[in-house]
């Protein structure tokens, strides 16, 4: 039986959360971000426990915040974010911030694994208003159906669909345990690249690069989108150290002429500068080129003083990825990272023959890493699965 998510669930609203309150570790309730919400679905959690923030009980009564109850599936509402399709559960009472809304089954209907899964497997975009700022209502995702069987066929689900994100689970560790190896490499040959505790000599990235700069989406939007074209990468796009292909978009020729001084070139890296996800980076794989970039991603273009793969995986060196995170949320309500704060980086400079010996120990373990990347991502197992169950002769 299909119901609205409005006959059998609850929504909750996320709360503003004043800089002045944020960065505290200890507290009654965890105050989750749209970032802590990714952070917990890249690290392959169902149930929200990486969180940043804290606040007391009289800081929440003070902001007039909205506490979310214990079993609520949490998401982000607006933004490349919402592109994402990251979903988790609340273990505890808690806020979540307005980026972010939270929907709670009742659970004398469903089940919240099986109902996690269902969200899982909604495509949110599809539900998204068509604006240069992507973000879903509460009253669009009231109407929003799903199939509601017995609490004992939605265990039986749950079930399989564990078992099943298990399994890829797993694999995703293997890659995690090679990713490792490269961070482990790089501070073996590096150290700190924050601290710099190995003495490099340091300069701005804007004096090392022959281009820092970001694009525009296309007029029209989404609408303007093609299945076939000149590439435009988005945030959603680009991961740490890793290219996303899935839902790539392409727009014209004539539209990818007005974003000529954004034309991406082979070996530039790529660093996300707004929203939750920002301060990923990757370098651009050449076998999507001719592309373009939109507002939310810049373009690096490295000089002969050093390697792309190297300033890549200095960027996402953990020490250093706190840092670009403590500049985006520096003094505003949406994280972003400005061309100038880009420009002024400091970035140690080891020899060049180092950085190079150390790029193809890079490619070395993608070799590895791409014999290991057979499985298909969660959502397109959990929409097989649903699809199957309900719609090809089972009900």
């Amino acid at each position: 039986m299909r119901k609205k998510l409005k006959d059998v669930c609850m929504f909750y609203s996320g709360t503003g959360f004043p800089i002045q309150y944020q960065g505290q570790t200890k507290g009654e309730y965890p105050f989750y971000k749209v970032g802590d919400i990714a952070n917990n679905a890249i690290a392959g959690k169902i149930y929200l426990e990486l969180c940043n923030n804290y606040i007391s009980s009289d800081v929440a009564k003070m902001i007039k915040g909205c506490i979310l109850p214990k079993d609520t599936v949490v998401f982000a509402k607006i933004g490349e974010a919402l592109k994402l399709n990251r979903r988790a559960i609340t273990s505890c009472d808690c806020l979540i911030d307005n980026n972010a809304m939270g929907i709670a089954p009742k659970l004398d209907s469903l089940r919240i694994q099986y109902f996690y899964f269902c969200m899982k497997n909604l495509k949110m975009q599809t539900l998204a208003e068509s604006t240069t700022v992507p973000s879903v209502r509460k009253t669009v995702l009231e109407k929003y159906e799903i199939e509601v069987p017995s609490l004992v066929e939605q265990e039986e689900i749950e079930k399989k669909l564990t078992l099943t994100q298990k399994i890829i689970e797993k694999r995703r560790q293997e890659l995690s345990y090679l990713d490792e190896i490269i961070k482990a490499r790089f501070v073996e040959m590096f150290g700190n690249p924050v601290t710099n505790e190995k003495g490099w000599k340091q300069r701005q990235l804007g004096e090392i690069t022959t281009k820092i700069g970001s694009g525009a989406t296309p007029k029209g939007g989404k609408e303007a989108y093609q299945e076939e074209g000149i590439t435009l990468i988005r945030s959603m796009n680009v991961h740490n150290g890793l290219f996303e292909y899935k839902e790539l978009a392409h727009i014209s020729e004539e539209q990818a002429e007005k974003l000529d001084n954004v034309t991406i070139e082979e070996n530039d890296v790529l660093l996300n500068i707004t929203g939750a996800s920002v301060a990923r980076s990757c370098v651009v794989p050449s076998k999507i080129l001719p592309a373009r970039v939109n507002q939310h991603v810049c373009i690096i273009r490295c000089n002969q003083c050093i390697v792309p793969e190297f300033l890549n995986k200095l960027l996402i060196d953990d020490n250093y990825q706190r840092l670009l995170w403590s500049i985006a949320e520096a003094g505003a309500t949406r994280e972003a990272i400005t061309k100038q704060q880009v420009e002024s980086l400091q970035i140690i400079m080891p020899p060049i023959e180092l950085q190079e010996q150390f790029a193809d120990f890079v490619h070395q373990v993608d070799k590895s890493k791409f014999d290991t990347m057979t499985f298909a991502p969660i959502y397109d197992i959990i929409n097989l699965y649903l699809h199957t169950h309900f719609y090809q002769g089972r009900r």
